[in-house]
């Protein structure tokens, strides 16, 4: 599973009806102000369409991740989101039942006392990291 695909039926529940869809979302991600500016959000049938300014490649990547770890969202474009080219090594994660950020931390990093990188990482996506869900997406810094 890359960046841009989510599971649909897994996530925060943030809209009820597909009409309050690309607001509610628009809303969620500006409150966690990844670094986004003129952003713009459409929904279409699952799918999320974001336009606007990315601060930086992980600006980009952490409003995907907002918007896609939204229940009713099955994919998230970014055909109209500029962002500067990525540098950083990451690789995204789809949580499972079990895990825990030390756990992942171990298979990725080779230290559980690592799990603070992976947080600082994913603070938008992650607001405790205590609280993570099973089919939640995240970022994996590996440089």
């Amino acid at each position: 599973m890359g960046l841009f695909d989510f599971v649909k039926d897994i996530g925060k529940k943030l809209f009820s009806r597909d009409a309050d869809a690309a607001e509610t979302i628009k809303k969620h991600i500006e409150e966690s102000n990844p670094g986004i500016t003129g952003l713009d959000v459409k929904f279409d049938n699952g799918v999320v369409s974001l336009s606007g300014e990315a601060a930086s490649p992980e600006a980009m990547e952490k409003a995907v991740l907002i918007a896609g770890n939204v229940q009713g969202v099955a994919e998230v474009k970014i055909d109209g989101l500029q962002a500067p080219p990525v540098s950083a090594k990451v690789e995204y994660y789809v949580i499972k039942k079990g895990d825990t950020l030390s756990a992942i931390a171990k298979q990725f990093l080779g230290n559980a006392n690592d799990y603070n990188k992976i947080f600082e990482a994913n603070r938008e996506v992650i607001r405790d990291p205590n609280l993570i869900f099973v089919g939640q997406k995240i970022r994996i810094p590996l440089s």
